[in-house]
């Protein structure tokens, strides 16, 4: 397929270097489709990560800054050198940048070398909630990048159309986020979530505990079901950076033995196939991919009308809320009523089925893309 063609990859992504990860497991198969990837990974010195081989021709390249600022800095000088020492040439190679960090390394080494850049976007940087210094300084650079990229790869149409917005001659390319479906529906269940904590309704969040993620406003809902239902239970598996405040706002709410926080989990199928209801709050998603694994897994699923969720149909495949009255009514129908519980279950997994692209399809995808912006020469 693109055997002749050469990638350098930029990524934030740590998981890359691990050996065991699935990150790790999926650049691998996507080495196996060309002819060599080389990956620069945005690090801190503190981690100490040393370069390493993650297959026959995948490389890892980690910056190992001194500061924050210096990441994107470093992934340029270095980027640099290795389009120069591994003989990239123009017309059989490209740059792929995941972020916007990322992006703006990736342009710089395109600009030296000419080597085109395909930008990936996996979340909405257009929300109005994309707050923060962090965010403020990436949107700051976010139309260059943009500009400057020769193909923008997203996870949804939506996401295209915004970006379209921006720059109407995009060359803008929507690619799912591959979901290996077989796995999830076919995973063991190594725990019960109710008989460990006691619930008789578990309610079930995976997220980074991060601002956006909105996860106070699911305490806000909890404490309002538990009125009527005192035996409902919220589940949050994730970890980051608002767990304090989280954990402040549960004791403040009076959810002592209601609210279970369960920091980061490798293994998530007990979690989504013996809970009852999955809930999801963000102000912005890209995607949603916890959401997807949750349907995929038969659990009902009640969220913001964010990402993915904007794709299925409120009231047949999930629930769309946007308060907590909303949510706690729709929760307290899915307590009182199994049918309906049953109904969204079984709506969601079909309307998934017709949504979700298989493995071959997603790499297909994938490559062919690459081969398309690697003719690109500006």
């Amino acid at each position: 397929m693109g055997k002749n063609l050469k990638v350098l990859m930029i990524s934030s992504d740590r998981n890359v270097i691990l050996s065991d990860s699935g990150v790790t497991a999926r650049i691998r198969e996507y080495g196996a489709l060309v002819s060599e990837i080389h990956i620069v990974l945005l690090s801190d010195a503190r981690h100490e990560f040393k370069d390493i081989q993650i297959a026959e021709n995948v490389w890892v390249y980690p910056t190992n800054s001194f500061s924050n600022f210096m990441r994107p800095i470093d992934a340029a000088h270095l980027g640099k050198k290795i389009i120069f020492d591994k003989k990239f040439v123009r017309g059989g190679s490209l740059i792929t940048a995941d972020s916007l960090e990322c992006g703006w390394a990736g342009l710089r080494v395109k600009n030296k070398w000419r080597i085109p850049l395909e930008l990936q976007i996996h979340t909405d940087i257009f929300s109005p909630y994309f707050t923060g210094f962090q965010n403020k300084v990436r949107k700051f650079f976010a139309k260059k990048i943009i500009y400057g990229s020769d193909g923008i790869r997203v996870v949804s149409e939506e996401l295209k159309s915004k970006i379209l917005g921006v720059r109407p001659d995009a060359n803008v390319f929507v690619l799912p986020i591959y979901v290996d479906r077989e796995k999830i529906e076919n995973a063991s269940i190594k725990l019960d979530v109710r008989a460990r904590y006691g619930w008789s309704f578990a309610i079930l969040s995976v997220s980074r505990l991060s601002p956006e993620k909105n996860l106070s406003l699911a305490l806000e809902t909890l404490s309002l079901v538990r009125q009527r239902f005192p035996d409902t239970g919220l589940i949050i598996v994730g970890s980051g950076q608002e767990e304090g405040y989280l954990k402040s706002l549960a004791k403040k709410l009076n959810l002592s033995g209601a609210v279970e926080f369960a920091g980061w989990q490798e293994e998530l199928a007990s979690f989504y196939k013996t809970s009852n209801a999955f809930i999801q709050t963000s102000f912005f998603e890209g995607y949603g991919l916890s959401l997807v694994e949750a349907g995929l897994s038969g659990l009902p699923i009640l969220t913001t009308s964010v990402g993915v969720a904007r794709e299925f149909q409120d009231g047949r495949d999930l629930f769309i809320c946007d308060s907590k009255e909303s949510f706690t009514t729709r929760i307290i129908e899915l307590i009182e009523s199994n049918s309906k519980r049953e109904s969204l279950r079984f709506n969601m997994k079909k309307a998934l089925e017709g949504k979700l692209v298989s493995k071959e399809e997603y790499l297909n995808g994938l490559v062919s893309n690459w081969q398309k912006i690697s003719a690109h020469i500006g």
